[in-house]
Parts: structure tokens; C-alpha cells; sequence
């Protein structure tokens, strides 16, 4: 079996004759965080709905650890960039949502919940609303529900485009850490200890800010437009830990400037196509 996920041969179209996305071949390792880019209509939402099995390709398929993905499950977390939580749920039942679906026991359900809301900071309003909390709270209560089922990849779809900008980096450092904290393995019947940072989720984050993607991934994948389909594949080689100091580093500025002269040659490429 292979471990990983794979798409293979991918061809989206809603109107026969248009695809939107075309011929994607793409390989992402366990526990890579890739960032896709590029200009709006690439397809970039498509392919991460893809991903989740919320739509079925019209060719080829997406593999999770060898096995086609056919429809949404809890092996994939998703996290849009409205937080989209239930209003009449406090947090930590927000959080434990996917856990109940799963039938996981009492005890461990909220062993996991108490666990995620200490990790993402949130452990002091695990009794409150959504309607009062902030934009970036919010955020990372979606996260820590993506998280609970402990999905073997976690799909984010530009999840801080909403935000400030000194929230954005905030959350920015967040999901990095969360990423190297939070293990993936399956849920345990028993109360669950802190899980092995050894065994990260997958991420695979579209986001329109080239900047978030060269600091967050360690991967940029940047999508052509009309059909989309993956133009280059940029390895990001930079010091770990990642603080907010390295985007100010030459060696950032050079693969940011590296990554953003691709998006626009794309999207003048895609303006020449369509002028008559």
C-alpha cells in the first residue's frame, strides 16, 4: 500500500468541453505541508474539494494511503476560511462534533477535546459561544475540530484571508506548531495522551499570499489558469523553526520573488490566451 496522498491523471470539468482543473499528477509525502498558489480561477478551491471528496473528478483519482477517495470522511479534516461553526454549540462541543459522529466514548471525547483546546489556546473558553469569540479564536476552534478525528491530512482553504494582518501571522505561527505538535494516529478508545509530534497531518493549505505560502509550506506548488494545472513545484529550503524574523532574510525575499515572478507569468500567459 502506498503510503501518502496521490492524485493521478486529475480532470475536473462542471461544463463538459471546460475543464477547470487538467492532467494533475501530484505526490505529497506524510506529513508534508504543501502550499498551492495562483491566480483566482486556477482552480485552487476545486482541487482541495477534490481532495476532500466533497466532487468526484471527471478523470483520473485521489488516493489517501492507496485506497481512491470516493466521498468525505474523517481521514480528511477541511477548514475554510469562514470558520462556519455551530452557534448553538459552546466550544468544546464545536470541537468534539466530529468525535460524537464517531461514536468515541465520553471520557475519551473529552480527554481529546481538553487536550486540543489547551493546544491551540483556547482551553479558558471551552464553555463559551462562538458568537464570542474573535475572528482568529474562531479559526482555531475550526482547526482543533478538523484536527479531533485526527485526520491523516489536513485541507485548508486560504483560512486566514479573513483576518488582520497581525492576526494572520499570529495565526501563521499557530497552525505551524499545531502541525508539528499534533500527532495522526487513529483515536483511542482510551483517554488520550498528548500525541507523538513524531506523526504530523498532512497539510495541504491554498492560500492567494505567496508570502504565507514560502513561510508556512514546505513545498509551493503554483497552478496555471484556464485549465489549471500545476506549473511548477517549488521546494522551500529554509532554517527550522520558522519565526517571523526569516521574512525579512534574503534567502526568503529571493524565493518569494522567485515564487510571485511565476504566479504573474501565469496569469499574463492566461490574459494572452483569452484575448480574441
Amino acid at each position: 500500500m502506498t503510503a501518502g496522498l496521490r492524485i493521478e491523471g486529475l480532470t475536473k470539468e462542471f461544463v463538459p468541453g471546460r475543464p477547470v482543473l487538467q492532467d494533475i499528477d501530484l505526490a505529497v509525502s506524510p506529513g508534508e505541508f504543501v502550499c498551492v498558489v495562483g491566480a483566482s480561477g486556477s482552480g485552487k478551491s476545486t482541487l482541495l474539494g477534490l481532495i476532500a471528496g466533497l466532487s468526484r473528478p471527471t478523470e483520473g483519482r485521489v488516493l489517501l494511503d492507496g485506497h481512491e477517495v470516493l466521498g468525505p470522511g474523517p481521514d480528511r479534516g477541511l477548514v475554510f476560511q469562514t470558520a462556519s461553526l455551530f452557534p448553538w454549540r459552546d466550544v468544546a462541543r464545536n470541537v468534539a462534533f466530529g468525535l460524537e459522529s464517531l461514536g468515541v466514548p465520553r471520557g475519551a471525547r473529552a480527554e481529546r477535546v481538553r487536550w486540543l483546546l489547551d493546544e491551540v489556546g483556547l482551553g479558558h473558553l471551552a464553555g463559551a459561544l462562538p458568537g464570542r469569540l474573535s475572528g482568529g479564536q474562531q479559526q482555531r476552534v475550526s482547526i482543533a475540530r478538523a484536527l479531533a478525528c485526527s485526520p491523516r491530512v489536513l485541507l485548508l482553504d486560504e483560512p486566514f484571508g479573513a483576518l488582520d494582518v497581525q492576526t494572520k501571522e499570529d495565526m501563521q505561527l499557530f497552525i505551524r506548531q499545531v502541525w508539528q505538535d499534533v500527532a495522526t494516529g487513529p483515536v483511542r478508545e482510551a483517554p488520550a495522551a498528548p500525541p507523538d509530534p513524531a506523526h504530523r497531518s498532512t497539510v495541504v493549505m491554498v492560500t492567494h499570499d505567496v508570502e504565507e505560502a514560502v513561510f508556512l509550506g514546505q513545498r509551493v506548488l503554483v497552478l496555471s489558469s484556464d485549465p489549471g494545472r500545476i506549473s511548477q513545484d517549488i521546494p522551500i529550503d529554509l532554517p527550522e523553526p520558522r519565526t517571523l524574523e526569516i521574512k525579512r532574510s534574503p534567502g526568503f525575499l529571493a524565493v518569494k520573488a522567485a515564487v510571485e515572478d511565476q504566479v504573474r507569468a501565469e496569469h499574463r500567459a492566461h490574459q494572452a490566451r483569452a484575448v480574441p
